[in-house]
């Protein structure tokens, strides 16, 4: 389901000061439902190199990639992945194998289909949240550390959105983006 915070959980632990500690290299690849095996290997090599690059050809650009991985730990978010087919997966994949132990990939998609083509990971199903804690994520925005209590009027027309939100409060609420 769209809008339950998958890209915004990624981003959190992506962004995360222990975890940029951790990994030599790291990149982000947002690959939605239009998916281009060269365009995802293109933008991680871009990414991990910080160089620009003009191969268009995969297999040229998974050899790239691998050498760049070869005995690093890696980090890599495969964000909004909606293509079922395992080859393709597979195919992608390829130069990862080359980086060092406690490499990580991160996938969020809303398909349970691809999630179970990933084979042999975890898989953290994220749920709305209920009335309650969408009402009380909208307080904090709305009134930061202020007591929404001070405010009865507000606070009942913001219960009445967390209620119309159905657990999915970015719906309706325009968040910061992270930086």
């Amino acid at each position: 389901m769209g809008g339950v915070g998958k890209t915004t959980l990624a981003r959190l632990l992506y962004n995360d000061v222990k975890v940029k500690g951790y990994f030599t290299h790291k990149a982000w690849a947002c690959v939605s439902e239009d998916y281009d095996a060269i365009r995802v290997t293109k933008t991680l090599l871009e990414s991990v190199t910080s160089k620009p690059c003009n191969m268009t050809d995969l297999n040229l650009l998974q050899v790239e990639l691998r050498e760049q991985l070869k005995g690093r730990k890696f980090l890599f978010v495969l964000d909004d992945l909606w293509n079922e087919k395992y080859s393709d997966w597979k195919c992608l994949q390829t130069p990862f194998t080359s980086g060092a132990r406690g490499s990580k990939v991160i996938v969020t998609t809303r398909n349970k289909n691809v999630a179970s083509v990933m084979q042999n990971v975890p898989i953290q199903y994220l749920e709305p949240l209920s009335h309650e804690n969408c009402w009380l994520l909208l307080a904090k925005h709305a009134f930061g550390n202020e007591n929404c209590s001070a405010h009865p009027n507000l606070e009942e027309i913001g219960k009445q959105i967390a209620r119309k939100c159905n657990g999915l409060p970015r719906s309706q609420i325009p968040l910061q983006p992270w930086t």
